[in-house]
Parts: C-alpha cells; structure tokens; sequence
C-alpha cells in the first residue's frame, strides 16, 4: 500500500460522514444515491435520497413506476434527464437481470445514464471490483497531490487521471479506499480555501509545495452561455383554471409541464401578447405583468432570461385545471418557485 493510499484511508475513518448508503452494500441503494449526488451537493441530495428510498424500496417499485410520478418527486433537483434514465436502467434491470443488479463493471456500465465513475463506484463498493473512480473531487485531489496542470476535461486529461487514479489506488481494500479518496477532495482538500496547513497530505503535495493550490486543477473554459427570452403566459378563466404544456422536445426539462411560453429574442410586453393572442382570435380580459424584473435562471450551459404575464379570460377553458392543482404536475424549479410566490399573494 502506497503512502498516498494509507494516509487517505487513515483519514477517512476518522473523517468519514455518517450517511444511509455507506450502511449498506445494497447496489439499488448505492446505484440511486449515485445518481442522485450527480452535479449535487449531499446537503442538497440526502432528502431526496430519503424520499426514493421511502417511494421506491426495491429496483421493482421503480421500474413500475408512473414517469410522471418520479419526476415530480426529482423536482427541484435539476438535470432530468438523470431522473429518466433511472427509470429506463430499472427497466432493464427489471427485464434483463430479472430484479438482480449487474454485478461487474462492463454490465453496470451498460445500463442508461450510467457511465465510468458511477460504474466504478457501484463495481468497487457493492462488489469488490478494483476499479479506480475518478470524480470531481478526485480530480481536485490527485491534480494537486501530483502536481498535475493537464485539463481535467479534456480527453488526454480524462484519460491520464483515470490511469493515475488506477496505479494509486488500494485494490485490498477499494471500497473504502474510493470512498475515501471521494470525501477527502469533499471535506479537506475542497475547491477553495482548502486547510492545507492541516492537510495530512502536505508534505508530498506538489500544489502546496509550490504555491498552485488555487491553480489546480486546471479545466478548459466552456463555450459562450446562451441566453434565451422565455414569455410564460399563465391563463386564469373565469373559474381560476389555467393551462399547462407538456415539453416533449429533446431539449431541457423533457417531460416537465409549464405554462404556454413564447421564447423570443426579447421580453414582451403586455400590449404585444395582447396583440399576439388577438391574431390567434383570443381576446384576454386582461394581461398583467406579474414582475417588472425579469427572473434570470441559469442552466450549464444557457441562461433563460423569464417574465411571467397572467392572462386573465373571459371564458371557461374545457380542459382547465384547478390553480391549486399545478403542484401535482412535474415542473421545472423555475415555475415551480413562481407558483409558490403565485399563490400566496395572488389569491
């Protein structure tokens, strides 16, 4: 065992945070924290950890479940897709291993949403493969122990570190050792201002040595963020019904429901949805701009720039639903977050 293992695995078991899934070996349970902690803080994740686990106790509840359902109890999470390629891999699961979890690293990895990490974290924990994982964290951890300025997303870089993680790994004891790795990059050697006076790693550590902490891991910019007008016109007829869109389309929040937006290259006015609904022979009673400001919610890689105008009519829509009804629709945060203002003030 390397130096740089042993010290890691001291670490963690004096460090280690108490959480449901490291109490078990149980891949359903590892496989959906897994899936659930991507691009998510455990803060943020552990409840809805709690909530699927509550729902959903075996692959079998959620493989029959109604898509609807698990996406609106995703909500708030982001990233939805995760949530539906949960739902298809369980399927298969289902189907194909009849309710028995893949038990190696090349199976595992073939089910949807699943890819080299979340592989090797489920193969190495639930099974005993000595598969490396390579994470954030790990990158952070393993770029500035070894000094290392290769992009960590570019594919040399990809490459490069998954290959460092493997030839430093403990292979008698990778369970612990990939967790360890995972949550000292999480708790001691975090993306800024890390304690590395107090890093038990200090003395080997490249970055501190040579002063480039703040510089590692190094990371190619992203292209330029798009930015997108979305107009939400949210009906209300005479009896407080309004109307909601299901996106079908390959683009975000798929399968999520959203009042009728017009997406422009600027904000509308009243006056111009007004005159816009006027041509599709719909005359409003009223169009109220529910905010001056617009709400700026921003996605990885675009920024949607949004107003809400409630349209007031004056008829009875035949396929209405009740205001109060809304929340049990799957909606992306943004809607969600405008009807919880919504109702509160505007009834």
């Amino acid at each position: 065992m390397s130096n740089f293992s042993k010290t890691l695995l001291d670490w963690y078991s004096k460090n280690k945070r108490e959480l449901p899934w490291r109490e078990t070996k149980d891949p359903y349970s590892i496989w959906l924290s897994e899936i659930i902690l991507q691009q998510t803080r455990i803060a943020q994740g552990l409840p809805y950890y709690k909530k699927f686990i509550s729902h959903y106790p075996s692959v079998f509840e959620l493989a029959e479940a109604d898509e609807q359902e698990i996406l609106r109890l995703w909500q708030g999470l982001g990233y939805y897709s995760r949530a539906r390629n949960m739902h298809a891999a369980a399927k298969t699961i289902v189907r194909d291993y009849k309710g028995k979890f893949p038990q190696s690293y090349d199976e595992i990895i073939k089910l949807k949403g699943i890819g080299d990490y979340t592989a090797s974290a489920i193969a190495s924990i639930c099974f005993g493969e000595p598969t490396a994982v390579v994470d954030g964290n790990v990158y952070r951890v393993l770029a500035r122990n070894f000094g290392i300025d290769l992009p960590i997303n570019s594919t040399d870089g990809i490459k490069y570190f998954k290959k460092l993680a493997t030839e430093v790994k403990d292979e008698s004891r990778i369970a612990d050792y990939n967790q360890a790795i995972m949550e000292f990059g999480a708790l001691q050697c975090k993306p800024k201002s890390p304690d590395c006076p107090g890093c038990p790693l200090n003395t080997g550590c490249i970055a501190f040595e040579e002063n480039r902490v703040s510089k590692l891991p190094v990371k190619l910019k992203k292209g330029k963020v798009k930015i997108r007008h979305f107009n939400y016109l949210v009906f209300l007829d005479n009896k407080g019904n309004t109307l909601l869109n299901k996106r079908l389309g390959k683009g975000i929040w798929q399968h999520l429901y959203e009042f009728p937006m017009i997406e422009t290259d600027r904000l509308l006015e009243p006056d111009e949805v007004y005159a816009s609904l006027a041509q599709e022979n719909k005359n409003p009673k009223d169009i109220v701009l529910w905010q001056e400001e617009p709400v700026v919610h921003k996605l990885s890689h675009q920024h949607l720039v949004t107003r809400f105008l409630i349209v007031e009519m004056e008829e009875q829509f035949d396929e209405g639903i009740p205001m109060e009804n809304v929340e049990d629709y799957p909606t992306p945060v943004l809607v969600s977050e405008f009807l919880d203002t919504f109702k509160n003030s505007y009834f």
